[in-house]
């Protein structure tokens, strides 16, 4: 039956299959962003996904977040997905991870070999340490920045922290990284709409799954490409 659900994809990358499968990706928050990111690896098919989130699905969550539905209302997130993920690839080892992070913590994402991270919380303070670990510990990333009050999906990119603009998420990041003196580059999915005026943070389903479809974008083509300098 594995056979059978990967032939497409077997079609289309032939002996890269593998190679894609047997990295070890680390997803931190399960949300809007994180929730599409997430899952996209699943269908192609990963042997092991880290999953990190210390929420439970709340009624809010269903305009945007893609596992949420009215069944599973007050369960926490990492076991919605482990669920969901079985379900998809059965063979997948799926790491639960269902705490709070924060720098006194971080060390528990780490435990386990990760080759690529994807940063989509929505912790600014967090989001610095995680991108001080992976350069530190020459692990490759990509973290998700403001994706609230945006309506154009189109506007959606990547590039790198230095050059975002229109993003005040980013910029109280810039200066974050600034203090810390870091001075490698920043992969980034970030939105150049300027967000809507409010002291609310709206948010829609279509924007945040381009962001999280563009996160596994980055890794699976990064996979690739390092795979063609071999």
């Amino acid at each position: 039956m594995v056979k059978g659900m990967q032939e497409r994809l077997k079609w289309l990358l032939d002996d890269k299959l593998d190679l894609i499968k047997n990295k070890v990706i680390l997803i931190i928050g399960l949300g809007g962003v994180g929730s599409y990111a997430l899952e996209t690896l699943a269908r192609t098919y990963f042997n092991k996904l880290i999953i990190v989130d210390n929420d439970k699905v709340d009624i809010t969550n269903l305009n945007r977040q893609l596992m949420t539905n009215f069944d599973n209302i007050g369960y926490f997130k990492t076991d919605v997905w482990e669920n969901r993920i079985k379900k998809i690839n059965p063979s997948c080892e799926v790491i639960k991870i269902t705490e709070y992070i924060t720098k006194d913590n971080l060390d528990i994402l780490f435990k386990n070999k990760v080759d690529y991270v994807i940063d989509a919380c929505d912790t600014i303070e967090t989001k610095k340490e995680i991108i001080k670990y992976c350069l530190n510990n020459k692990i490759k990333f990509i973290s998700s920045l403001g994706m609230a009050n945006r309506i154009d999906a189109s506007k959606i990119k990547f590039s790198y922290l230095d050059k975002t603009a229109y993003d005040p998420l980013a910029k109280k990041l810039r200066l974050l990284i600034k203090k810390e003196n870091i001075k490698e580059k920043i992969p980034v999915i970030y939105s150049e709409e300027k967000p809507l005026k409010s002291n609310r943070l709206g948010s829609i389903a279509h924007v945040v799954a381009t962001a999280g479809l563009l996160c596994t974008n980055y890794v699976i083509n990064d996979i690739l490409k390092g795979d063609s300098h071999e």
